[in-house]
């Protein structure tokens, strides 16, 4: 490993968010059979967002989470911290079948989800950290800066005005960050920084406070009609919920639903000296490369950095641990520090990695059927941190039977193909971001234009 590493580097350990507090011990394990009327599989913000506002909307509901390691433990502990009003996949294809006021509502609805979970934090006493200081998207060659200047143009057209998004002059950009390189940027107020382990560990506090019951180190090994097996008994509930993301490929029945996909990231020991960086606003910071990268600062001063490593392993295979291969750090620093040249005075103190969940056509879903109660929510192509918010009050108006806006929402009951079996996947996913490192590396030299290989990337996964 080439990048500096500081006294005491870890490696894994599910993710730089839990070191302070150390990794939680799992709580206590589903120990026989029982009845409930909602079953949830799964402890991350999908499921625990589900869990609180159903909760919140009847307390008489005997609502049951089951966890396979400990709440948090998958992406809602591991991710960038990007509380952001993103859309979980394309506007395009959402309007589709329901029309371009369906997909700008969709949106609207994603930017309210930012303030919905900062209103929730302050009222359930969750501390994480969260600063709405915006998202700025920066550009740093003329290719990427013609796409960022595109894309505020398309978005206009799905309903984003100026005071949305605009684009920033260069006085604006680097009064706002300082990145070597940056040749334009964007911004948009509608993000938050967020520790997202203390989040998750709040919102679970939450969830048991209001009487759900949580148990954890309980694997469920198989989602049924009425039922949710387990190693220590079966819960029999009248809907089951799965709310698995990432790991759903480790589903019995779900294996190729979506696809594992893989993000790390790498965070620095606390900088002392900011001047030549800035970033006092505390704004989530992005890219338009199509190899993308994204970051914050950090309360404790850090710069927490991530980007794409070993994006997917044969076979939908998880490293659940979170350890990221030596080449994957070396790359990350690499580019941390070609964005922040003074960021060289420090050193790596953590490694990490997670995995979100990806459908065939990148566009997340929410859906109960009924008949069988079974219902499910995510695929949130790595925008899970609002989108699981608005995903459980959606899936939580479902299992209430209220025909409310959000149940109209055009990524419910959306169906969508299965990605294609071994070695189609890995080939496919593995070209596609062999072509986009391509790409980027042509766009470097100075060409206006998007790189050609990275629109033969796009049609081969359909991104």
């Amino acid at each position: 490993m080439n990048a500096p590493l500081a006294p005491g580097f870890v490696n894994g350990d599910v993710s730089y968010w839990y070191r302070a507090t150390g990794v939680p011990d799992p709580g206590a394990p589903l120990g026989g059979n029982i009845r409930a009327d909602v079953a949830i599989v799964g402890a991350g913000y999908t499921g625990l967002w589900t869990a609180y506002y159903l909760k919140k909307a009847d307390p008489a509901l005997r609502i049951v989470v089951l966890e396979k390691e400990f709440a948090g433990f998958g992406a809602s502990g591991r991710n960038g911290g990007w509380l952001a009003g993103l859309l979980p996949g394309s506007a395009r294809r959402y309007a589709k079948d329901h029309g371009q006021q369906a997909a700008i509502r969709f949106q609207r609805e994603m930017f309210g989800a930012v303030d919905e979970v900062i209103r929730v934090a302050a009222t359930e006493g969750i501390d994480a950290g969260i600063v709405k200081g915006g998202l700025l998207n920066v550009a740093r060659t003329p290719a990427q800066a013609a796409r960022l200047r595109a894309e505020i143009v398309d978005q206009r057209a799905w309903g984003w005005t100026p005071g949305d998004v605009d684009l920033l002059g260069t006085r604006e950009m680097t009064a706002r960050i300082r990145v070597a390189g940056a040749v334009a940027a964007s911004w948009s107020p509608h993000c938050a920084r967020v520790q997202p382990a203390e989040l998750a560990r709040g919102l679970a506090r939450a969830v048991r406070d209001l009487g759900v019951e949580i148990y954890e180190r309980t694997p469920v090994t198989e989602i049924a009609r009425g039922r949710a097996v387990t190693p220590g008994g079966t819960v029999e509930a009248g809907l089951v919920l799965r709310c698995t993301e990432g790991f759903t490929a480790d589903v019995a029945g779900h294996h190729r639903d979506w696809l594992p996909m893989n993000s790390s990231m790498i965070v620095t020991e606390p900088l002392d000296d900011w001047d030549e960086i800035g970033w006092d606003g505390r704004e989530l910071l992005g890219d338009t490369a199509h190899y993308y990268m994204y970051a914050q600062r950090t309360a404790d001063d850090r710069i927490a950095f991530g980007g794409r490593g070993r994006p997917y392993l044969y076979a939908s295979r998880l490293d659940d641990r979170g350890h990221t291969h030596d080449w994957t750090v070396d790359a990350l620093w690499h580019l941390l520090t070609t964005f922040f040249p003074a960021a060289k005075q420090a050193k790596v103190a953590h490694a990490w990695s997670g995995v979100l969940g990806v459908p065939r056509d990148w566009c997340a879903t929410v859906s109960l059927d009924r008949a069988t109660g079974l219902g499910w929510a995510g695929g949130y192509t790595g925008h899970g941190v609002a989108a699981a918010n608005l995903a459980g009050r959606t899936l939580a108006d479902l299992a209430l039977g209220r025909d409310s806006d959000l149940t109209t929402l055009p990524w419910v009951d959306r169906r969508v193909r299965r990605w294609e079996p071994e070695p189609l996947r890995w080939l496919g996913v593995h070209a596609m971001y062999r072509l986009y490192r391509l790409a980027d590396a042509r766009e470097a030299t100075g060409t206006p234009r998007t790189s050609v290989l990275a629109r033969i990337a796009d049609m081969i996964t359909g991104h």
